[in-house]
C-alpha cells in the first residue's frame, strides 16, 4: 500500500480523497493555489503545499509543479480526482517517468480513449453500439454535408478534444451546416487546443446512461450498475440517480456487458465510466468513456455500499478486483449544488457565505469543503456541494430529497438549491418522465 498520497485536486473531492486515505491509514498531500488557502481539504490534509496563483494553469493544471510537490514530500502516489489533469495522458506519463503512481488509467487507456474519433473505432472492434457517423475527423464543410445526408437529419457535430458541451453544434438542414461548422470550430480550438470535429447522427430523446466499471492490473473487469444522468442544461448534468427510472434487468445486463468489452478492450485499470445515449426504444450507443472518478460516483456507492475512492487506491496499489457485478439495492438521487444564480441565466455567485446548515438524517450525504465564512473563490468550477439522499424507492427518494433540500441553508451567495427543489415537484420528473431535453423547456418559477 501506499505511504502517502499527493491529492491533485481541490475542492469536496480532495477531501472527499482525504477521508478514505485516512480510514486506509494512508498520509496525504494537499496542493492549493493562494485562492484556495483556506479550503478544508488545505486543513484536514497531512501535509499541504501551495502551488501558485489562482488561474488554474499556474496552479491545478501545473504539472512540474504538482510534481514538485510530490516529490518534497516523498508522495508515491497522485490522485487526480476529476477534472484538471484526470484524464492527462502527458501527466499520466510524467508521474510514471518520475517513480510515482498515477491512480488513474495509464497514459495509453487514456489516449485510446480521450480521443472520441479513436475512440468511437476501439468501441466499433469490441462489438459495442455505437451511432451513425463520421469515420473519424471531417476534413470540410463539403464532407460534412455528405456525411450529413447518409447519415440523415438532424446530426450533430462535436469536437474530439471536447467536453461540457463546448465545440458541439445540433444541426437540423443542409444550410444550417457551414455556420455551424465555423462556430464549433473556433469555439473548440480555444477551448481546448484543437478544432477538430467529427459528426454522428443526433438521437432524439434520448437518455444519458452510464455504467459504472472497475478493472483491474490483471484483466479482470466489473460493472457496477447504472447512473442516469438525464437532467442537465447545455450538457452540464444537474442531478443523477441510480437505478434509472427507465432501466429493465434486461438493459441493464446488455449494458453492462456492453460496458466490461469496452474497458476489456483497453486493458482498463481503475475505475471508470462507460457513457451511453439511450433512445425511447431502448437501443443503446456507445457515447465515450471517462477514466476517471466521476463527480456522481457517490449515488453508486450508496446503493451498493462500495467506497469508489478506496477501490481506486487498492487498484493501483496492485490488489485483484472480486469481478463480480453488481446491481443497485435501493435507489439513490444527487443533486449538484452550484454557486449560481438561477434567475438572473445561471450567473455564477462566488462571494462569502455568511450562514450555512447542512441537511442530516437517515440516508442523507453531503459533500462539500465548504463552511460559515468561506469565501467561495471565481475562478473554479461553481459547483460548492453534492447533495445525495438514499431510500429504499425512488418515491421515498424523491420525498427525502425535497426535505433535505428544504434543511440546506446557504446564505451570502445564491446557489441552485430552488432550481432542485422545483425539480423534486415537478410531475413529469417524478414520473420518471424525462430525456436530456428536459430542462430545455423547464419553466423556473
Amino acid at each position: 500500500m501506499f505511504k502517502k498520497i499527493l491529492i491533485a485536486n481541490r475542492g469536496e473531492i480532495a477531501l472527499r480523497i482525504i477521508r478514505t486515505c485516512k480510514e486506509m491509514g494512508v498520509k496525504t498531500v494537499a496542493v492549493y493555489s493562494t485562492a484556495d488557502k483556506d479550503s478544508l481539504h488545505v486543513r484536514f490534509a497531512d501535509e499541504a503545499v501551495c502551488i501558485g496563483p489562482p488561474q488554474s494553469k499556474d496552479s491545478y493544471l501545473n504539472m512540474s509543479r504538482l510534481l514538485a510537490a510530490a516529490e518534497v514530500t516523498n508522495a508515491d502516489a497522485i490522485h487526480p480526482g476529476y477534472g484538471f489533469l484526470s484524464e492527462n495522458s502527458k501527466f499520466s506519463a510524467l508521474c510514471r517517468d518520475h517513480g510515482i503512481k498515477f491512480i488513474g488509467a495509464t497514459p495509453e487507456q487514456i489516449d485510446s480513449m480521450g480521443d472520441k474519433s479513436n475512440a468511437k473505432d476501439t468501441m466499433k472492434k469490441a462489438g459495442v453500439p455505437t451511432i451513425p457517423g463520421s469515420d473519424g475527423l471531417l476534413d470540410s464543410i463539403e464532407q460534412a454535408k455528405t456525411v450529413a445526408a447518409e447519415c440523415g437529419y438532424p446530426v450533430i457535430i462535436k469536437a474530439t478534444a471536447g467536453g461540457g458541451g463546448r465545440g458541439m453544434r445540433i444541426i437540423w438542414k443542409e444550410d444550417e451546416v457551414e455556420n455551424a461548422w465555423n462556430s464549433a470550430k473556433q469555439e473548440a480550438g480555444a477551448a481546448f487546443g484543437n478544432d477538430g470535429l467529427y459528426m454522428e447522427k443526433y438521437i432524439e430523446e434520448p437518455r444519458h446512461i452510464e455504467i459504472q466499471i472497475a478493472g483491474d492490473q490483471y484483466g479482470k473487469v466489473c460493472h457496477l450498475s447504472e447512473r442516469d444522468c438525464s437532467i442537465q442544461r447545455r450538457h452540464q448534468k444537474l442531478l443523477e440517480e441510480t437505478p434509472s427510472p427507465f432501466m429493465t434487468p434486461e438493459l441493464r445486463a446488455k449494458m453492462g456487458a456492453a460496458a466490461k468489452a469496452a474497458a476489456q478492450i483497453i486493458n482498463y485499470e481503475g475505475v471508470g465510466t462507460v457513457e451511453f445515449l439511450v433512445d425511447k426504444h431502448r437501443n443503446f450507443y456507445f457515447m465515450e468513456m471517462n477514466t476517471r472518478i466521476q463527480v456522481e460516483h457517490p449515488v453508486t456507492e450508496e446503493v451498493i455500499n462500495y467506497d469508489l475512492v478506496k477501490e481506486q487506491i487498492l487498484i493501483a496499489a496492485g490488489q485483484p478486483i472480486s469481478g463480480k457485478d453488481y446491481e443497485p439495492t435501493k435507489h439513490a438521487i444527487e443533486c449538484r449544488i452550484n454557486a449560481e444564480d438561477i434567475y438572473a441565466n445561471f450567473r455564477p455567485s462566488p462571494g462569502k457565505i455568511t450562514s450555512l446548515n447542512r441537511p442530516g438524517g437517515h440516508g442523507v450525504r453531503v459533500d462539500t469543503h465548504i463552511y460559515a465564512g468561506y469565501s467561495i473563490p471565481p475562478f473554479y468550477d461553481s459547483m460548492i456541494a453534492k447533495l445525495i439522499v438514499s431510500a429504499q424507492t425512488r418515491e421515498e427518494a424523491i420525498v427525502k430529497m425535497k426535505r433535505a433540500l428544504g434543511e440546506f441553508i446557504v446564505e451570502g451567495v445564491k446557489t441552485t438549491i430552488p432550481l432542485h427543489l422545483q425539480l423534486m415537484d415537478n410531475e413529469d420528473f417524478k414520473a420518471g418522465n424525462f430525456t436530456t431535453a428536459f430542462m430545455n423547456t423547464f419553466e423556473i418559477k
